[in-house]
């Protein structure tokens, strides 16, 4: 199979032409057979004979990852049979390549592809692929222009050419996607380069037109062993499922891929099209708006309403702070503190002022919320990058939270901490159907969620920092301010 990347073919390979080559090689062949009967005719059949071996060497070296010279006595026939060994390959690249991006075009990766899969299952042995999408590209594109998009394909193409190892297969699968096999290798090999690739694109410094343009990707990562690796389309459908998850997730990540569950305890129902449709006027306004605005439309609305608690966004600013995080994300994480219930706009407020036990209709419409607050925060200009700490505050750290049942690690360390801070609040705030605890009670709860609903690592700081108490600070006396039904 060719290997563009490296400006040639894998060593041992068949030299392949795609279709639209064909008269390309028609007209070779033939001229190859013309040439062989007028040369038999001139110079007899044992030179014929020599110089069909020759050819033979001919093809092999044009498919060959480095090409391979032709030695032939006579030089004006040896020079004319080594040009004609470049012609063969620079024809053989053309057809694998996109021209572009100079890594394997669609047409070349997904027959690796279907190679490897056959092979995988024949042998049982583990494959897996990984699809590669550069975040907001048409972002890029809108504010950058078309050429600075070119630059930015080509820069990330580059990046991860350089960085796969030899037998893995890279190719630009479409628009800003590239596709990534990788054989003799499980999910768990895959997610971890994959994840170094991540890092490797983020570290890396684009310039255009003396304009700094920063990049990310977000990848999703299937794969298998022997049968289990299926066929290609199934492959692909559960690669751009975990990539759509990645995206879903804020970007910038990478993401398995994960069999729906219908056993599962935690839901995982899609918004509501009229919650979408309130959410998506919401994202609108908040971008013309900006910070100042949405907050101001959250002053007068109590917490357990969405509104912003000051005392949330201290306590998980002065816990990042604590855990040694830089300035830019500790801002970051208070903005999300402000924003965490944002959602809860789209929600009646009947239904979250409900001093009764909730409906399972109605628990649905609650546990909405987090993904209601993507949506607005995704349209809402600079706050946009709280959005998946916002989406994920109520993730547990045993996997047992909503709405991705994501655990440990995998929850955004911004959730992480917004799920403690607004934890804490909750408990020593009165609610409609519950007393406020005290704040030795509060800590011992945290403490006793540790590794179930929270990091336990925050945990301890929090408790650490907090210990003997919180100074409240800022206009607002919020004690009475709670999520409603813990949700």
């Amino acid at each position: 199979m060719p290997r563009p990347t490296t400006g040639g073919a894998r060593k041992g390979s068949e030299a392949r032409l795609v279709p639209i080559e064909a008269s390309v090689a028609v007209s070779l062949v033939l001229g190859g057979v013309a040439g062989a009967l007028a040369f038999s005719l001139t110079v007899g059949r044992a030179r014929a004979r020599r110089l069909a071996r020759l050819t033979d060497r001919l093809a092999q070296a044009a498919g060959a990852a480095e090409l391979v010279p032709i030695a032939y006595p006579d030089r004006g026939l040896n020079d004319s049979l080594n040009r004609l060994a470049h012609r063969i390959a620079a024809v053989e690249a053309l057809a694998s390549t996109d021209p572009l991006t100079r890594v394997a075009n669609r047409q070349s990766a997904l027959r690796t592809l279907a190679e490897e899969i056959t092979r995988a299952n024949r042998h049982e042995r583990p494959l897996s692929v990984a699809l590669i999408d550069i975040d907001h590209f048409k972002r890029v594109n809108d504010t950058h222009g078309h050429a600075a998009g070119d630059a930015v394909l080509r820069h990330v193409a580059g990046l991860l050419a350089a960085n796969v190892r030899s037998t893995d297969t890279l190719g630009r699968y479409g628009g800003e996607e590239f596709v990534l096999v990788l054989p003799e290798t499980d999910v768990d090999g895959a997610l971890a380069s994959a994840e170094n690739l991540r890092r490797v694109i983020a570290r890396g410094q684009l310039t255009h037109d003396k304009t700094a343009i920063g990049v990310t990707i977000s990848v999703g990562v299937t794969g298998g062993v022997g049968a289990s690796s299926r066929e290609i389309d199934a492959m692909l459908r559960e690669a751009d499922s975990a990539l759509y998850s990645a995206k879903a997730q804020g970007r910038d990540q990478v993401q398995p891929y994960r069999a729906f569950d219908d056993e599962a305890g935690v839901m995982r129902a899609t918004i509501a099209t009229a919650a979408r449709t309130h959410a998506q006027e919401l994202g609108r306004m908040a971008f013309d708006a900006s910070n100042r605005h949405l907050l101001e439309a959250l002053a007068e609305r109590p917490g357990w309403a969405g509104g912003a608690s000051e005392l949330i966004a201290d306590l998980a600013g002065d816990l990042a702070r604590g855990m040694g995080l830089p300035d830019g994300d500790v801002q970051r994480i208070r903005t999300a503190s402000l924003l965490h219930d944002l959602g809860k706009l789209a929600i009646p407020d009947e239904i979250l002022s409900k001093p009764a036990p909730l409906t399972a209709r109605e628990w649905r419409t609650v546990i909405e919320h987090p993904k209601i607050g993507q949506v607005v925060l995704e349209q809402a200009g600079g706050i946009r990058d709280a959005a998946a700490i916002v989406l994920h505050h109520h993730e547990w750290f045993d996997g047992r939270g909503y709405p991705y049942g994501l655990a440990g690690n995998e929850i955004p360390l911004g959730s992480r901490i917004v799920a403690i801070a607004d934890a804490y609040e909750a408990m020593i705030s009165d609610r409609p159907y519950k007393r406020a605890m005290s704040h030795r009670e509060a800590l011992a709860e945290l403490r006793r969620q540790e590794s179930v609903q929270f990091d336990p690592d925050l945990v301890r700081m929090f408790v650490e920092l907090f210990g003997k108490g919180v100074q409240r600070r800022g206009r607002q006396a919020d004690s009475a301010r709670s999520v409603s039904h813990s949700a």
